[in-house]
């Protein structure tokens, strides 16, 4: 028997720490250490006496009686939101001032991704990352999961969708809903009990099976907690509204039915929530009105109304559908300004002159009645021919607002031009085909004359009375001037030098120096890169660099768009803070008070977060109808351009079409590549291929899969099919995991119920 490698006394002093710690709750002697951790030699026993003497003098353990010994209760307990990798393991986010600590995958307890948790520091020394295990759910993000049922005969279990929930959810069978094997289901959290391996659920809604397009996007909506319908009330509470034009409340308002007004806006809209009205003053002046729907007058702060509304925030457009902020007979009818109708509005009214510069300006209630509802092609078709109805109006706002835009960009605005995928779809809901919608001078026309309203409306409520010197004064006017600002924060110094060494690869160079400076740099940048093979990838490594904008009531000014002061006064139908910001205009212009700062900021921290929620729903949707778009392309050459390189593999978009997959490393077997992540690139160590981020490659289509929203590639061969013979293997060995898919989960473990932690 060979004997035992003698253990340095380093290693022996943090082992004993450890067991000491991991059982903080009972006292031991050395022999019970001794016996637990295997070290029974007379001489080991004598290092174990030594280590515990040491420890203790340290002030690490005390000595609960003669010859017995605790760990001190030196636990440090910090609260923080769990974030879950793909891979079993989490980091917990306590601020954005200290360091996520990291979890181990066995020491997460009974969390799940986004809970609110309690965590116990284990490592706290100097150089090394922080760790710690979650010792409690405090509060749960969420109860409700999309998930795939797979039913056995005695139990079922739900696989959630989401890969940062690795626990699968185990039901009984008198619980699951009339569900069928496969179907898409949603589940609802029981409990997790102490010693259970899996949590309990119920399964509370059916969608249908993988693939079917209603199915598809109702479990889309459920996954991010989007309402499908309003309730009941909320419909006749809405049905219920006065809406009438009376003279009593046109008396109220500036007459501005008689000024030329018109909409502009996509051909499919429903809901026309501005509208700009023209005219030529007497004084040479331009009088350019930006009218806003007046939600506000119909939406009265705490109904049950405003309630639902301030739930949802905002509106959320998935490829199909429109999951409106306000119930139909607002959003489409009362409050939608179309055209022939008298509508109340809210308006920022300027007088400009013809190099676009503001003489007067003017904010306050109106009513219109557009003239016209143009589309944006309409509009398009105008500033390029200069012929069509309303082309003088449309002509001289277009040349107003290039003027806008240029002194704009002159003051550092920065200027994302990315198109936007959108699909043709048939009437079961399947895309037939894929089109880009690009920003063109009608859209630009647009945005500068609203950008311009929400920079003003922001000014004239946040701005306070500079000559007021006095503590009190200030106090006063900051709460006198109260705003719901949109701030868009600078950019991180170590971003930014990122993103200039990485441009730097490419040709590019980057100035950081000043706000202003490095604002028109990043603007030169997306002009250099407009149609090179690169374009792409610099432009989402741009926009990754920036901070994201959020609402809130202390201002901190707008660095993308370069203002000082903005807010978003122009979309109260489909935004929640812009309902917010009328009614703020409102109370000031009346001398009035509408809410406190930490009222309002707590409704900020909601619509920022529920616009985070929309933006994700809407990015699932689209990569959904991308993965069913290509689902008939397997075999399939394109060509595509590398977009993403990671160590474990290479994401290529197609260039016709927009749709991102990845080419796996493992799979990439005609040489033996290197992953070079300071290069974003591969190297093929043999044959010295290289793929490297922004390369234009031939790409075929093995995978379509539509219940991870994933598409898998290969490179195309010159084999004369299209194929290396990785490419075929690989998906030989998906075909049989798909036909093999759930097979472990036919073990019946009666101890836990059948419950087995998903691997």
């Amino acid at each position: 028997m060979s004997k035992k490698k003698k253990q340095p006394k380093k290693y022996l002093f943090e082992e004993v720490l450890s067991f000491l710690q991991h059982n903080s709750d009972k006292n031991f002697n050395y022999k019970q250490i001794g016996a637990a951790m295997e070290h029974n030699s007379d001489s080991e026993r004598l290092e174990l006496i030594e280590v515990l003497e040491g420890l203790k003098q340290q002030g690490f353990i005390r000595e609960t009686e003669v010859g017995k010994f605790q760990c001190k209760d030196n636990k440090q307990f910090v609260n923080g939101i769990i974030d879950f990798t793909a891979s079993g393991t989490a980091f917990v986010v306590v601020s954005e001032k200290d360091s996520d600590i990291f979890i181990p995958e066995k020491k997460t307890r009974d969390a799940l991704n986004g809970d609110l948790v309690k965590v116990n520091i284990i490592n706290r020394k100097s150089g090394k990352r922080q760790e710690g295990e979650v010792t409690e759910v405090i509060k749960r993000a969420k109860t409700d999961f999309v998930g795939t049922i797979q039913i056995n005969p005695k139990f079922a279990f739900v696989i959630a969708n989401n890969n940062k929930i690795h626990t699968d959810f185990f039901v009984k069978l008198d619980s699951i809903k009339g569900a069928k094997n496969g179907q898409k289901v949603l589940v609802r959290l029981k409990e997790w009990r102490p010693g259970d391996q899996n949590p309990t659920g119920e399964i509370v809604e059916v969608f249908g099976f993988p693939g079917e397009h209603k199915a598809e996007m109702n479990a889309i909506m459920a996954e991010y907690g989007l309402p499908e319908h309003f309730p009941e009330e909320i419909e006749k509470a809405a049905k219920n509204i006065p809406t009438e034009i009376t003279e009593k409340e046109i008396a109220k308002r500036k007459d501005f039915r008689q000024v030329t007004t018109m909409t502009i806006d996509p051909h499919d809209a429903k809901d026309f929530d501005d509208a700009l009205s023209l005219r030529k003053l007497d004084n040479g002046f331009w009088e350019v009105g930006v009218h806003i729907a007046d939600v506000s007058h119909y939406l009265k702060p705490h109904t049950a109304l405003d309630d639902e509304a301030v739930s949802r925030a905002t509106s959320v457009y998935l490829v199909d559908r429109c999951i409106p902020m306000l119930p139909e007979v607002l959003s489409n009818f009362v409050c939608s300004l179309r055209p022939n109708e008298e509508k109340y509005c809210f308006a920022a009214v300027f007088e400009l002159d013809n190099e676009a510069q503001i003489q007067n300006q003017w904010f306050g209630k109106t009513i219109i009645n557009s003239n016209h509802r143009f589309a944006y092609e309409e509009v398009q078709k105008i500033i390029e021919t200069e012929e069509g109805e309303y082309k003088d109006d449309i002509l001289v706002l277009d040349k107003l607002a290039k003027k806008l835009r240029a002194e704009r960009l002159r003051n550092g605005s920065i200027v994302f031009d990315k198109a936007e995928v959108k699909f043709n779809l048939d009437e079961a809901g399947n895309p037939t085909g894929v089109y880009f919608k690009t920003q063109q001078d009608a859209h630009k026309l647009i945005e500068d004359f609203m950008l311009l309203a929400n920079r003003k409306v922001a000014e004239f409520l946040g701005k306070g009375n500079s000559d007021d010197k006095s503590s009190q004064q200030k106090k006063s006017n900051s709460e006198n001037n109260l705003c719901v600002y949109r701030v868009h924060d600078t950019p991180n110094d170590e971003k930014m030098m990122e993103l200039s060494n990485f441009v730097g690869r490419f040709g590019y160079q980057l100035n950081v120096g000043n706000k202003q400076k490095t604002a028109q740099s990043i603007n030169k940048l997306l002009t250099d890169v407009k149609n090179k093979k690169e374009a792409g990838m610099i432009e989402l490594l741009t926009v990754r660099s920036m901070p994201k904008a959020i609402y809130t009531t202390k201002n901190a000014g707008h660095y993308g768009l370069g203002f000082e002061y903005y807010t978003h006064f122009t979309s109260p139908i489909r935004r929640y803070p812009d309902v917010m910001v009328h009614r703020l205009l409102e109370a000031k212009l009346n001398h009035q008070k509408y809410s406190s700062k930490d009222e309002l900021e707590q409704l900020c921290k909601h619509s920022s977060e529920m616009e985070r929620t929309a933006a994700e729903a809407e990015r699932a949707s689209i990569k959904y109808k991308q993965v069913e778009f290509m689902e008939d392309k397997i075999g399939q050459i394109f060509k595509g351009v590398i977009s993403g390189v990671t160590e474990w593999g290479i994401y290529v978009e197609i260039i016709e079409n927009k749709c991102e997959g990845m080419i796996r490393s493992k799979n990439m077997t005609d040489d033996i590549y290197v992953y070079d992540e300071d290069n974003y690139r591969y190297v093929g160590r043999n044959r010295g291929k290289i793929y490297s981020l922004g390369d234009t490659v031939s790409i075929i289509v093995k995978r379509a899969d539509l219940m991870k929203k994933q598409l898998d590639f290969g490179f195309a061969g010159d084999d004369g099919n299209g194929m290396k013979s990785e490419g075929r293997d690989d998906r030989n060995r998906n075909e049989k995991g798909r036909n093999n898919k759930g097979g472990d989960r036919n073990h019946y473990d009666k101890k836990n119920k059948g419950k087995k932690r998903r691997t």
